[in-house]
């Protein structure tokens, strides 16, 4: 810190503000590439943004690539309890507005979540067979 009359001059290292300019610029680059654009679109916005070249916007990429991939990973566990919890809500609203289709696939789907799969359904399935004779006078 250096004081020249009544301004105080504080000295940043250049390591410090280079990591922490990148750091500000993964966190952009992290929000925006939940717009889903494409990886690619993703980089050269990004590259415009942040005035920085394109070799650096693609390792800024994979950066943020490797974020993501270590949230999946946090997240997974828990991301088969939190879809069947929405699943089970989808179905109650379903049945209370009377929307039987939308209700029979999620029920379809949380079928084939916890392993039924169609052909056990149809071999347990009742067969039913309808005859119609003629009516003898």
């Amino acid at each position: 810190m250096v004081i020249i009359g009544k301004i105080v001059y504080l000295y940043v290292s250049h390591t410090k503000q280079t990591t922490q300019a990148k750091e500000d610029r993964l966190r952009r680059l992290y929000r925006r590439q939940l717009d889903g654009l494409s990886a690619r679109a993703l980089v050269y916005d990004h590259a415009e943004k942040e005035q920085v070249s394109i070799p650096t916007a693609w390792r800024d990429w994979r950066d943020v690539k490797a974020l993501v991939d270590e949230d999946w990973k946090e997240d997974r566990e828990n991301m088969l309890a939190r879809l069947q919890h929405m699943r089970t809500k989808l179905f109650h609203q379903a049945l209370k507005k009377g929307q039987l289709q939308t209700a029979s696939q999620v029920l379809d789907s949380i079928g084939r979540v916890i392993g039924e799969s169609t052909e056990v359904v149809n071999i347990q399935a009742p067969d039913l067979t309808i005859k119609i004779e003629n009516k003898d006078d």
